[in-house]
């Protein structure tokens, strides 16, 4: 019998890297174009033209070297989906400054670490969002980050003096500032959450994810007469690089429907702009099409977009191809660490293809599927965890080296910790995770950071926390709390603890108190037991699962 092939593959490369820094593509395609739109927010009634965003990103750029900003300094950004935050983006990246992207539900404990982990110089923020008030919050840490010298909050005095500061430095200034800058310099902090410990800075490079997006918009055909709508958020790669840098590669345009995603604000935003291309988490188009006036949106506009950050239900599927016109939506795979993506399917994939899998190597990148224990290359067909390499792969997690040689091993193949397959064509499936991760509605979410909270409180003995499936956001967080001796505390006491404190996707929905944990003879931890006894208990099946 003749044996399969490794499960090992190459991504094509006829089409060559970019070899340029961000501000240069960016400069590059508005001299190409600087009538066609470049960015439209809808909820803010703004719109720019090519020539007017370059000019806007130059005078923002200019106002930052006005008022002290170097090359390799860190700035914070904290803030949901606003205009402003494209405009830093691309005004930090033309003078050399590290963008270090904070999720807008960051409480203060999480703010802290962050800025204090990338030795930020500046936070850049919105005032507040929703329930947060950002500027509280920053007050309430700034005695904790010796090195933030700033905060600046969007539609302040202070936002507006950093903007007309740009009027004081000639363009001259800023062209050799950008003349100085390589593609391999570090650009972007990216924090995620790790198995054991904080959270580790991603830290990627102009080469890093001016490339990913470039090849992610070519995955789906994009051309300067593309309108991608970008419900994502900007802070994590689905939204500043798929999103920002996969339009302005392909000299498209980005939609920002609102500040945060909503259901009716994306409908809209894609018939009144004609989008041909939609971004999302399954559960984004799963409440898209339940709707209740989804029929009378016209979205005849939309051919394609991406759907990534857990696997998509086959009917889902079918119902994005047949009531939303998206013939060719495309399936992604990635992590922070590799810009993000690695695999994407193809825009003429079958169904199954598009549900089953996650595509085929990209472009320029190298997969191989590993035996967790020894390294070796599997069989096709063979469960074995996913390692990639090429440009994509992080420069490393932010001063921490022991993490990054973790992370990335002496051939410079990224571990994901993600256990997948590999068939003969070479499509790629997920089918489960080293580690423990959980997914909750598109967000990872890592038990041992949670554990690690909620052992400061009083009460807590010790804490296991563990995904129960949901239907509405494919898991939920679950916490196992052990109390100390003599301690009494309530589900309700536990929650409020880590309310505030902790991103609200990390607040765990279930608490379950126990006198132990199921436990291996040599005491190792029995994390399966515990989930398969939390889905009796609440009547929970994978299967139902969205």
């Amino acid at each position: 019998m003749t044996a399969l092939p490794l499960s090992h593959d190459i991504g094509r490369t006829d089409v060559p890297l970019l070899d340029e820094t961000i501000g240069a593509t960016l400069e590059r395609v508005a001299a190409l174009r600087p009538d066609h739109d470049a960015l439209v927010s809808v909820h803010q009634g703004l719109r720019y033209t090519y020539a007017e965003f370059d000019a806007a990103v130059d005078r923002l750029a200019r106002g930052m070297i006005a008022q002290g900003l170097e090359v390799g300094d860190r700035i914070g950004i904290w803030s949901p989906n606003y205009a402003e935050w494209v405009l830093v983006q691309f005004a930090t990246a033309k003078i050399g400054v590290v963008l270090v992207n904070i999720n807008p539900a960051y409480r203060t404990n999480e703010l802290a670490y962050a800025l204090n982990q990338s030795g930020c110089r500046w936070l850049v923020a919105a005032p507040a969002f929703k329930t947060s008030d950002y500027v509280a919050m920053v007050d309430e840490v700034r005695p904790e980050v010796a090195a933030l010298e700033r905060a600046i909050y969007f539609w302040t005095p202070e936002w507006d003096a950093l903007v007309a500061a740009g009027h004081t430095v000639d363009q001259q200034v800023l062209r050799a500032r950008s003349a100085g800058l390589r593609a391999d310099d570090p650009i972007n902090i990216q924090y995620t959450s790790g198995t054991t410990g904080f959270p580790k800075g991603a830290t990627l490079t102009h080469r890093n994810i001016l490339n990913n997006g470039y090849f992610v918009g070519a995955g789906c055909g994009y051309t300067e007469a593309d309108r991608v709508c970008i419900p994502v958020p900007f802070y994590h790669c689905f939204g500043m690089v798929m999103g920002n840098l996969g339009c302005v590669t392909h000299g498209a345009t980005m939609v920002i429907p609102g500040d945060a995603f909503d259901a009716d604000a994306v409908l809209r935003a894609v018939e009144a702009e004609r989008c041909t291309s939609l971004y999302g988490v399954p559960t984004m188009f799963i409440a898209e099409l339940a709707h209740p006036d989804f029929e009378r949106f016209d979205l005849s506009s939309l051919r394609t977009g991406i759907m990534a950050g857990s696997p998509c239900p086959v009917e889902v599927m079918k119902q994005c191809v047949e009531r939303m016109h998206m013939d060719e939506v495309t399936i992604c795979y990635g992590m922070t660490e590799t810009s993000p993506v690695s695999t994407q399917t193809l825009l003429d994939d079958d169904l199954d293809r598009r549900t089953a899998t996650v595509g085929r190597v990209h472009p320029h990148v190298e997969i191989k599927i590993v035996d967790p224990e020894t390294g070796a290359t599997v069989s096709r067909g063979e469960a074995g965890e996913f390692c990639t390499r090429g440009y994509s792969v992080m420069q490393s997690y932010w001063n921490d080296p022991d993490r990054t040689r973790d992370a990335v091993d002496a051939d410079g193949f990224m571990h994901t910790g993600d256990l997948a397959t590999m068939d003969v064509d070479g499509y790629v499936n997920i089918v489960g995770r080293i580690k423990d991760m959980i997914i909750r509605g598109g967000e990872n979410v890592y038990p041992r950071e949670i554990e690690e909270y909620l052992y400061t409180h009083p009460a807590v003995a010790d804490v296991q926390v563990i995904g129960v499936p949901d239907v509405r956001f494919g898991e939920e967080v679950m916490a196992w709390v052990t109390l100390k001796d003599g301690a009494t505390a309530t589900e309700d006491e536990i929650k409020d603890f880590c309310r505030g404190r902790i991103a609200h996707y990390k607040v765990p929905r279930y608490v379950k108190f126990v006198d132990a944990f199921p436990m291996t003879v040599t005491g190792k931890i029995q994390k399966f037991l515990m989930r398969e006894q939390a889905k009796a208990e609440l009547g929970l099946d994978d299967a139902q699962t969205a």
